[in-house]
């Protein structure tokens, strides 16, 4: 994996701008990983692809996070701010498939990918969702007698134990923010998604970028390549000149 160019960034950001989320995160991804395939990458678990944009995000605009939040119980907004590492989990080696026993039921899974994910925002209601998500990843469901079980007879219990046991192995991919409202003292957990976070900015980059390709080639004449090229510094410094 290997840092973007502006060009290269430019490009990802473009072929991005009409696909659902989990395709401009692998798209992002991809553009940084021109030695794997796009499929391979898609198969990837959620926490390893999260890792590798949560790398991309610091490799790109630094290693600092400002996001906004509101608060469930008094609708305040906050600004919280956070480095990359203090939202980066250890990385380890999960032998997959994973299994364990729970419920009286011996269950054998892998971890959810983006392929899995993308699944799962078609499925309708949040419990739906979620069952097709693990019903998905449940490579194989046994009773204590052998006999095969399939995801819809398995109890609430059992599919807790598998999604707590997959957000034990791939933590990257469940970060939670822990946060307080300075206005009615309420604290809560909110999720953090990496992939939406680094595109809204990508997107504010690109839109900014285009503009400042716009008047400087209008100045001077310069193709887009041939500005691309300049340094941010430098950029600023003939805008600067235009403006006087």
């Amino acid at each position: 994996m290997r840092a973007f160019s502006a060009q290269e960034l430019l490009d990802a950001w473009e072929r991005g701008l009409a696909e659902p989320p989990v395709r401009r995160a692998l798209i992002l991804v991809a553009a940084a990983c021109p030695e794997a395939t796009f499929e391979d990458l898609a198969r990837e678990s959620v926490g390893r692809r999260d890792a590798r944009l949560l790398t991309l995000r610091e490799w790109t605009f630094g290693p600092r996070l400002v996001s906004l939040a509101s608060c469930p119980a008094c609708g305040e907004r906050l600004e919280t701010a956070f480095d990359v590492a203090d939202i980066r989990t250890p990385e380890g080696t999960v032998e997959e498939p994973l299994a364990l026993m729970a419920g009286g039921f011996e269950l054998t899974f892998r971890l959810p990918n983006s392929l899995d994910v993308s699944a799962m925002t078609t499925a309708g209601d949040l419990d739906g969702a979620r069952r097709r998500l693990l019903g998905r990843c449940l490579l194989a469901a046994r009773d204590s007698e052998g006999g095969d079980v399939p995801v819809e007879r398995l109890p609430e219990t059992a599919l807790a134990a598998v999604a707590n046991r997959m957000a034990e192995a791939d933590p990257q991919g469940d970060v939670e923010l822990a946060l307080d409202c300075p206005a009615c003292r309420h604290s809560w957990l909110a999720a953090f998604d990496i992939a939406s976070f680094f595109w809204t900015e990508i997107d504010a980059w690109a839109r900014a970028l285009l503009h400042e390709i716009h008047i400087l080639a209008s100045a001077y004449g310069w193709r887009e390549a041939d500005i691309l090229a300049l340094s941010p510094w430098r950029r600023r410094s003939y805008l600067e000149l235009i403006r006087g």
